[in-house]
């Protein structure tokens, strides 16, 4: 969208304890690539952006100082980050192998879409979405 001649963008930033862990994590688990990745002297990453497909998020590690705390920090994650991806179930199977924890399981829901909730490592509760699964009748 673009407002005035300029272009508007949301770019989630997450806030995790180690940032090259998640990094690694979400590049395995999501195959996202890392576009730009910044850390300080002795290696603190302020900031990392990275992307999956064409949607593009970043991350950064803690800072108590700054008021930047992760989710396990503070008792949990109050968002819900919403993932559609071709195959939920694969998705989700990989996030689990990779070190997250399934919360609820990857499913048909009654409103038409096929989901499940994921925790990742660092306590950013993920919904993997995507298109019912087709069945033969």
């Amino acid at each position: 969208m673009t407002i005035g001649g300029m272009t508007i963008q949301l770019v989630p930033k997450l806030l995790v304890s180690d940032a090259d862990a998640a990094i690694a994590f979400y590049t395995a688990a999501l195959d996202a690539r890392v576009d730009l990745r910044v850390a300080d002297d002795q290696g603190v990453v302020s900031h990392a952006e990275l992307a999956i497909g064409s949607v593009a998020f970043a991350l950064a590690g803690s800072v108590a100082e700054w008021g930047w705390n992760d989710p396990r920090s503070v008792g949990g994650s109050p968002v819900l980050i919403i993932l559609t991806v071709p195959n939920p179930d694969a998705t989700a199977e990989r996030m689990v192998e990779l070190g997250a924890d399934l919360v609820i399981p990857v499913d048909d829901r009654p409103y038409g879409k096929r989901q499940g909730r994921v925790q990742d490592p660092f306590g950013h509760l993920w919904v993997v979405d995507g298109e019912l699964r087709e069945t033969s009748r």
